[in-house]
């Protein structure tokens, strides 16, 4: 049987909290056990109040005492996690957790190291979302392809999943949103069964709580760079 740890940080999301972990706990693929990780991150709105009165819909949970970042909480999940894969899972209803089934085929099949869920691939359905985000992700997905010397289409989905052997947590030196490049930076270089798979999508506005802002988009770039450039001496 494989062992995949879904990773879920969570940073004041009682509204959709329970609902996300009800139905990541829902699915069900063959020769797959799923490892439930969720780690809240300071939240001050009763999330960690919220998971803790459900203790049916995960194996392991962790509150930080204050607010890292979702990097620092991502690291935090990965030290938690006992999988052979792990998958990361926001706690919103931007991703669907049916889609598991699809990005566990490659691993299944291909013993894949590791595999990207994509909104660019002609999903069946996508969210229209905001302009500058999709152009940020299209040049930031170059900049990564052009220096890891890849075809990755969408680097920025949240759906990355990986070998665990693969990223050691201690490693990982960026807490905020560029851990997400390096993380895959690292993985892509040691990994070198690489797929991707078409997720559907169901991107938040600000109003309904998306806290990613193109500013984060610097930071990202300079982890691509500087970590691709340290992959390559």
């Amino acid at each position: 049987m494989l062992k995949l740890s879904v990773i879920v940080p969570a940073y004041n999301e009682r509204e959709t909290i329970l609902e996300v972990l009800e139905t990541v706990r829902s699915q069900s693929v063959d020769g797959v056990v799923i490892e439930i990780v969720v780690i809240d991150d300071g939240s001050t709105d009763g999330t960690p109040d919220m998971v803790k009165s459900k203790p049916d819909l995960y194996d392991r949970f962790l509150a930080l005492p204050k607010n890292l970042g979702k990097g620092g909480a991502v690291k935090a999940g990965l030290k938690e996690a006992t999988g052979d894969y792990i998958l990361f899972q926001d706690a919103d209803h931007e991703y669907d957790p049916a889609e598991y089934a699809k990005l566990l085929l490659p691993a299944l099949k291909h013993d894949a190291d590791v595999i990207m869920g994509s909104r660019m691939l002609a999903p069946p359905y996508t969210r229209v979302h905001y302009y500058w985000h999709k152009v940020g992700n299209r040049v930031i997905t170059l900049v990564f392809n052009i220096v890891n010397n890849t075809t990755f289409t969408d680097i920025y989905s949240c759906y990355l999943m990986f070998r665990r052997s693969l990223v050691d947590p201690d490693e990982l030196t960026a807490l905020g949103w560029d851990q997400h490049a390096e993380i895959l930076t690292i993985a892509s270089a040691r990994g070198k069964v690489r797929y991707e798979v078409p997720i559907t999508y169901h991107g938040r506005t600000y109003e309904e709580g998306k806290k990613i802002r193109a500013r984060h988009m610097f930071a990202v770039l300079w982890t691509i760079i500087v970590k691709g450039i340290r992959k390559w001496r």
